[in-house]
């Protein structure tokens, strides 16, 4: 009788364990697994040491390591593929500093929003700024520093549309897209274009550019420097000369 109340207990337990995972959010089944195994083996070492057989749980433990870490890619492999299966985070975004300009990607809206960081129109924001205004800060760009050219026809493309150049005149905008500036670009800085973290994999990478570049190749009305960028971002994080 006992052991029958024992197998019915053991049966509610699992059925109710198995209900849960169904329902229950991956990250949370992850920690209650973590926890359970720690509680298990803890109680395991625990009357294995008073029986005096801890020993026998050396041996085992040795002859798992290798399991333990065939397992572990395993599941890595799997989270990577369940990770890309679900699709961008929301909130994402990708930010590009040059030295008279901080501009932002919303992955989300494909929206570009950015401020100037020098000269007569510092901290302003370039959403404020009328077309005379903008007309002068490209100028401006064009006399000081390439890359901040390069960025602000980039949002120009992105946010007034193909238009914009002839509004502000052959003299500001050139019709020929730029080749990228030169000037090595850091790790940091292709994270930040890419809106991955330090921990991103090669799988995380691909997929954010692959993103990226859907949202942003020239032959979809994207910019042909923000897809220089991002090409180059993937690349110094893939480790390609």
């Amino acid at each position: 009788m006992p052991y029958l109340i024992l197998g019915l207990a053991l049966l509610l337990g699992l059925l109710l364990a198995a209900r849960w995972l169904a329902s229950a959010e991956p990250k949370k089944v992850a920690s209650a697994l973590k926890w359970s195994a720690a509680v298990l083996l803890v109680a395991a070492v625990g009357i294995l040491f008073v029986r005096g057989q801890l020993g026998y749980l050396i041996a085992l433990a040795g002859g798992l390591i290798p399991f333990i870490l065939r397992w572990r890619g395993i599941l890595q492999s799997v989270r990577n593929a369940a990770k890309a299966a679900q699709g961008p985070t929301r909130g994402q975004s990708s930010e590009i500093v040059t030295r008279l300009l901080s501009m932002r990607l919303d992955h989300d809206s494909g929206e570009m929003h950015g401020h100037v960081l020098e000269g007569p129109f510092r901290n302003r924001s370039l959403d404020t700024l009328s077309d005379a205004e903008m007309a002068a800060l490209l100028s401006e760009c064009h006399g000081a520093d390439a890359q901040s050219a390069q960025v602000l026809e980039a949002y120009l493309d992105r946010m007034r549309g193909p238009d914009w150049r002839e509004n502000f005149g052959a003299e500001t905008a050139s019709e020929e897209p730029r080749q990228p500036a030169g000037g090595s670009m850091t790790a940091d800085q292709a994270r930040e274009i890419l809106g991955v973290g330090p921990d991103a994999t090669p799988q995380e990478i691909r997929e954010a550019h692959r993103r990226l570049m859907l949202a942003n190749h020239p032959d979809h009305g994207g910019s042909t420097y923000l897809a220089a960028q991002i090409n180059r971002a993937k690349d110094v994080l893939l480790g390609k000369k």
